[in-house]
């Protein structure tokens, strides 16, 4: 057995710098080095294990086995997510299907900024509240550069619009874990997340569109911008306190996007904003776009109607849905599941105090249920869809290899970086850093909503953050005074703004949209929005701590 050690130099500050050490080169290759995701994350892997092993102790094989994990975790379930959703994606592009899709949205309102509030923000809530783990970005992505959209803006705008609905993603998988490891009452933690997401979700549709069209263009279309953002606050906000977390996202988006349709329909914008480039930021990614020639007619000759169009996508919401039903999932865990433990890492890590109550046996098991995975789900609606659309098995066989030659790099990466992720977290590095968030007193409603942040910025998963630090979160809450409900609850609402800048999610963006080797470009664009609506929750949550009258919302 090995315990973690999380102050290895004896000197706390120097060892939590050199613990960050990992993620520093990962961000600074992407960001200003300009190099290829697959080798920037390959890189922070070497020097993460070179760190673990040499300062912090771990032993070698244990740092190689916890890095394995990472990259078999990497692969199941998020790379199965981002293949299959580019395969359905590849295959109603070439027979045109996507095209008139593209037509029908511009047929609902031609202006660019309602297209992007539509499609970013509400269509892409459902798809978080349904499957989550990349799933939203990859689809809205690659609808939005089918707009028109340059790369860019689909990727940053995507990114930025899949942050308020991630707390109740996957039907509330990252609030089940957080109750799960802190041991606090599940309906607690809904409906103290249900009171402080709302506010962000309305905000978070104002700030989409100001990133897009600047403060001007935002202004112009803000009734529209309020119908989509309440309609999806109020429902959040009472689902969540009065139901619990499961459907939260997936109720509160579907009345979002009704409700912003039949809108549009009384009121439209006496500016119609054609243009898909950004007003106010630079963006040369218009180039890298590559125009495909597509045909006009399915495979029988027949024009393509809107429902035609929409059937793939339909057909995915419905099994993408019932994919993530607990009960479904279970029901195809019964029919074949497969666990398999990682010998000589498995109960051999023992997390320590303060970071735990007790010392704790950290579990290594690779759980390889991939039939109640998200990404089956989706595999079975692209060849469901791709027959309905009049391919054969063998084109379906020649466009999932050629979808799986262009993701090879993003998939790459994807597994790189988890097993970044993973090795911090056996090393006890994320806990080094964790704790260094956890001594900063009277501001610790702040810093450690930023904890929640760096989580979900580490691992990109809001439920991987609350697994990670929610237990932290309590026992910092409790020695300090405050509620351990509220601290808990704002790990993930505070994590859900570090999705957009964890670098899975940038890789997801990068590849639906056509602009691999560009990630670093993606990653400076929604840095600033990451930070300063993280900030804001900060703030917000320090408020409900210490303020009168919002100390009332507390949760008790």
């Amino acid at each position: 057995m090995w315990q973690q050690v999380y102050d290895p130099l004896q000197n706390f500050a120097l060892s939590t710098l050199v613990a960050g050490i990992p993620v520093g080169v990962l961000l600074a290759a992407l960001a200003f080095f300009h190099m290829r995701a697959h080798l920037a994350a390959g890189l922070a892997l070497l020097i993460g294990i070179g760190i673990a092993v040499i300062v912090f102790g771990m032993p070698a094989g244990m740092a190689g086995r916890a890095a394995g994990l990472g990259i078999a975790s990497g692969l199941f379930p998020i790379g199965w997510i981002v293949l299959n959703i580019i395969f359905l994606h590849r295959l109603t592009t070439l027979n045109g299907y996507f095209k008139v899709l593209q037509s029908s949205i511009s047929g609902i309102t031609e202006d660019r900024r309602l297209q992007l509030l539509l499609v970013a923000f509400c269509f892409g809530a459902f798809f978080e509240g349904a499957a989550g783990f990349g799933t939203p970005v990859a689809v809205t992505g690659a609808i939005l550069i089918g707009l028109g959209f340059s790369p860019l803006a689909a990727s940053g705008l995507a990114l930025i619009a899949n942050t308020a609905p991630v707390a109740f993603g996957a039907l509330g998988a990252p609030v089940i874990a957080l109750s799960a490891v802190t041991g606090l009452d599940l309906h607690q933690l809904s409906s103290m997340i249900g009171r402080q997401l709302p506010f962000f979700s309305v905000l978070v549709p104002f700030w989409l569109i100001w990133a897009f069209a600047g403060r001007k263009g935002m202004t112009e279309i803000w009734p529209a911008i309020l119908v989509a953002g309440v309609s999806f606050a109020v429902p959040q906000f009472l689902v969540s306190n009065y139901h619990g977390p499961w459907l939260v996202d997936v109720v509160a988006s579907i009345v979002s996007m009704g409700s912003l349709v039949l809108f549009m329909k009384i009121w439209q914008p006496k500016k119609i904003w054609c243009t898909a480039a950004f007003a106010n930021y630079h963006d040369d990614s218009m180039k890298d776009v590559v125009h495909d020639v597509v045909p006009t007619v399915d495979a029988s000759g027949a024009n393509i109607s809107v429902v035609k169009a929409w059937m793939p996508w339909a057909l995915l919401s419905v099994l993408v849905f019932i994919w993530g039903t607990p009960l479904f999932k279970r029901f195809l865990d019964s029919i074949w599941s497969w666990k398999y433990t990682i010998t000589g890492l498995d109960k051999l890590v023992i997390k320590m105090p303060p970071v735990v109550k007790a010392p704790l046996a950290e579990a290594a098991v690779f759980n390889f249920n991939v039939l109640s995975m998200a990404g089956t789900g989706i595999f079975v609606a692209a060849i469901l869809a791709g027959l309905l659309m009049g391919y054969s098995f063998r084109q379906l066989l020649k466009q999932y290899w050629e979808t799986i030659k262009l993701v090879r790099y993003s998939l790459m990466t994807i597994c790189a970086m988890f097993a970044v992720g993973y090795l911090t977290r056996y090393s006890g590095l994320d806990a080094t850093l964790g704790l260094a968030f956890a001594l900063t007193g009277a501001f610790y409603t702040l810093f450690g909503t930023m904890l929640g942040w760096l989580g979900v910025a580490l691992t990109g998963s809001d439920t991987a953050a609350n697994v990670l630090f929610g237990s932290l979160q309590k026992t910092t809450a409790e020695q300090l005074g405050l509620s351990p409900i509220l601290m808990a609850s704002a790990n993930s609402s505070g994590g859900v703004m570090g999705k957009m800048i964890d670098a899975q999610s940038i890789v997801v963006a990068a590849t639906a949209t056509k602009w691999v080797g560009h990630e670093g470009d993606i990653l400076r664009f929604v840095f600033f929005h990451s930070v300063a609506l993280a900030l804001l929750v900060g703030l917000l949550v320090s408020l409900q701590a210490y303020v009168p009258p919002f100390t009332s919302m507390v949760v008790r």
